[in-house]
């Protein structure tokens, strides 16, 4: 565990010209505290001012825990039966500074309604404004720390998919795939999920975010999707492959290549001071001049670290530039609907020559059970 960083909280607040701002547990919490609590009906809130000492408010049953980050702030508690009304009553003594300003930044992405009201309840006359990106900028470059960390989410990953596809066969569900993948991936050293795994056959797969059925049976020919990532002291991996089972037609052969060369052009365009734009424009453009252009759905991929999906979002529009450090994901995708979907998504770093991409599992296409 670390000693807060609040300096690069500061750091934003002045960049920003933000009076103060809020979060909760969370990604930037962790990246912040250097430890993470339950997001739960009981509000854990941090308040950091321009000027003034931090404060927070904590549930009771989590001060033992609370008071091991280090924080040097002061700290109101508060338990069930007596509530937290208070706790934020007696914060916002503590800052008198902060009613009436017009720049008090919310972590709006992540802070529920009830955390806001308390807020504004206690700071009356205080205009809030959404800050969640200004405070999300602190992950934005990745440390070396961060980048070891996510580089063995990484192989707990491949390892638990490699270890999955083994023993997959035809006859089995999507469910029971699911399932032989996640207890892969705790039994490599994953610590928790990134998110829900997507493992979807045949026509299912061509839903870009599926749902595993418990009844659809795998047969010869059908395409089979896994999009999953383990997690490791915080840190996602996110990787997509797709597999056909026992054969592949000409016509599935040639969409897989498809998104296989779209996958290939991210990579090789993809360096710092190129923008977020330029990759997914050289992305698409593979896609928009294939025969399958009528079958793109989404971007070409995210951000990536605490949070599974955070920035630079790589996509059309957003012009801002890749710099050293930051981590996204490439996975291009083509979705038939009804028969078909093939996505094949790595993880990449920027560095000062290019990119080192993070995940290493094959991408040619394979015919599995």
């Amino acid at each position: 565990m670390t000693s807060p960083d609040i300096t690069s909280v500061q750091a934003v607040l002045n960049s920003s010209k933000l009076d103060a701002i809020a979060f909760v547990p969370g990604a930037n919490f962790r990246r912040i505290m250097g430890t993470d609590f339950h997001l739960m009906e009981r509000p854990l809130v941090i308040i950091v001012p321009a000027a003034g000492e931090a404060v927070a408010i904590v549930p009771n049953l989590e001060m033992e825990g609370f008071v091991t980050t280090g924080f040097a702030g002061k700290i109101f508690d508060w338990r069930d039966e007596d509530g937290y009304s208070d706790a934020f009553r007696d914060a916002a003594q503590a800052l008198p500074q902060l009613n009436g300003s017009n720049r008090f930044g919310l972590e709006a992405q992540r802070m529920r309604a009830f955390e806001h009201m308390a807020l504004a309840t206690v700071f009356p006359d205080t205009r809030f404004v959404d800050a969640h990106s200004d405070l999300s900028s602190i992950r934005l470059h990745k440390t070396d720390r961060d980048i070891a960390l996510l580089k063995e989410a990484i192989r707990i990953s491949e390892t638990a998919l490699e270890a999955t596809l083994e023993n997959v066969k035809p006859g089995q569900t999507e469910l029971e795939i699911k399932g032989m993948l996640m207890s892969n991936l705790f039994a490599n050293g994953a610590e928790g999920l990134a998110f829900d795994p997507i493992v979807a056959a045949a026509g299912n797969s061509a839903q870009p975010h599926a749902e595993s059925r418990p009844g659809y049976k795998l047969q010869r020919g059908d395409a089979l999707l896994i999009d999953f990532g383990g997690s490791f002291q915080g840190f996602h991996a996110d990787i997509t492959r797709t597999f056909f089972m026992g054969e592949v037609s000409d016509y599935n052969r040639r969409f897989y290549e498809t998104v296989l060369a779209a996958n290939e052009k991210g990579r090789s365009v993809s360096k710092a001071g190129v923008s977020a734009h330029a990759v997914d424009d050289a992305v698409q453009i593979v896609l928009e001049q294939s025969e399958f252009s009528g079958y793109r759905v989404h971007k070409t991929g995210h951000g990536l670290g605490l949070d599974v999906h955070e920035a630079p979002q790589i996509m059309r529009g957003n012009h801002q530039e890749l710099e050293a450090g930051m981590v996204f994901t490439i996975e291009p995708g083509l979705y038939r609907s009804g028969e078909a979907g093939v996505r094949i998504e790595d993880d990449v770093l920027v560095t000062a020559n290019g990119i080192e991409c993070l995940t290493s599992f094959p991408r040619d296409l394979r015919i599995i059970g």
